[in-house]
């Protein structure tokens, strides 16, 4: 049986927008480095990246974008098309940069979806928020939407798109606005509080898709237990009934309490959870056909990596202890490049348990209202009972 698909390249890095900017690429480079001394990149298919071919791209973005991207990567900002704005400062081939990201979550999606790999993960990947013709929140491209629309081209019926940026999929949600071979499901922090103050409860998608867009607005602060609870009460009921062939999750970890650019409270432990909780669902509901990629996070030493290796590790079929030691190689390698401490162990010794929906709903929680809001607007439109699925 083939090995999970891991795509890696060194050139990953080079979408970089420059020092001092939250999405550095030095993330990507501490995770990949903790997989190694972990010992997990032996557990996968490592392919090298291959850049998208504009035919693909265009399957989302426009053409005129695509030139002013290219341009831009000549020193030619496009302010109008986010490119040059102070989130999205240009550099040199940010079209070729861009292009990679996609390249990776794009052939890390046909290799699933063609049954040539039984998962795959894309670190790179998860630029949910890149518009067809206008960068933003750090993303030039949107590379799960180019994914979805070539499985679509091939023949998929029913895709998934599971969010849990602390941040809107605003991208990805806006390209199926209105097709309803599409799911997308977005956990995130309230509109009301955060970029990019999109994603309403009662955003449910166009005429000929309601209730293929569902959005969960979770309160400032909301912690582990709850945040879970969400996936319970809103993901698990949504893709039983949707029955994807295809899953694709995003696993932004600036939901984390150490965030720099957000505001809930969701530990390293509860986000290994999550990861568990998207491998159980992929498996139940779209025949095991899963696709994870990263996302935001910004927290480059105690978070990402190992958010990110623990996903690794569950998408290997090889999910680590949360009381695993970080390894001294990779503490030693920390401290070289940093004048902090790293983790000593993969956990945030956090119990990451959660009371089941079935449990009941309480109306005084506010999360549980931001549950309800979403389940009032989207379940009926699936044939499902808000109060009692």
């Amino acid at each position: 049986m083939p090995r999970p698909l891991l795509l890696w390249s060194e050139e990953l890095l080079e979408y970089n927008f420059g020092a001092g900017h939250p999405m550095a690429p030095l993330r990507l480079a501490l995770t990949h480095r903790l997989l190694a001394d972990l010992g997990l990149l032996d557990a996968f298919d490592v392919q090298p990246v291959v850049a998208a071919a504009d035919e693909a791209l265009l399957r989302v973005h426009e053409a005129e974008y695509l030139a002013a991207v290219r341009a831009a990567g000549e020193g030619r900002p496009d302010p109008a098309r986010g490119l040059g704005e102070q989130d999205n400062p240009i550099f040199a081939h940010i079209h070729e940069a861009g292009a990679r990201v996609v390249g990776s979550t794009l052939t890390a999606t046909t290799a699933v979806w063609e049954g040539r790999a039984p998962r795959a993960l894309s670190l790179a990947g998860g630029m949910h928020h890149a518009m067809p013709a206008r960068a933003s929140g750090f993303c030039v491209y949107n590379d799960l939407a180019v994914a979805i629309a070539a499985v679509l081209d091939a023949g998929a019926q029913r895709v998934a798109y599971v969010d849990l940026d602390a941040h809107h999929g605003d991208g990805v949600e806006r390209v199926f606005w209105d097709d309803d071979r599409v799911l997308t499901i977005s956990v995130h922090q309230h509109p009301g509080t955060l970029f990019p103050g999109t994603g309403y409860a009662q955003d449910v998608g166009g005429p000929a898709a309601r209730g293929t867009a569902v959005n969960v607005a979770l309160p400032p602060r909301t912690g582990d237990g709850a945040w879970l609870r969400v996936i319970d009460a809103v993901v698990a009921p949504l893709l039983e009934e949707f029955r994807p062939q295809l899953l694709l999750t995003q696993h932004g970890c600036d939901a984390h309490r150490l965030d720099p650019l957000a505001e809930l409270a969701v530990s390293v432990d509860a986000q290994r959870q999550a990861a568990l909780l998207m491998a159980e669902l992929a498996e139940e509901h779209a025949g095991g056909r899963w696709v994870a990629t990263g996302g935001g996070g910004y927290e480059v030493v105690s978070v990402v990596p190992r958010v990110w290796t623990h996903l690794a590790a569950v998408v290997a079929g090889r999910p680590l202890d949360p009381a695993t030691p970080v390894p001294e190689s990779w503490r030693r390698t920390i401290a070289e490049l940093a004048d902090v401490d790293a983790p000593l162990t993969m956990s945030d010794d956090a119990a990451a348990t959660f009371r089941p929906w079935s449990a009941g709903y309480n109306p005084d929680d506010p999360v549980d209202r931001a549950v309800m809001a979403t389940r009032g607007a989207v379940f009926p439109w699936h044939g499902l009972d808000p109060l009692f699925v």
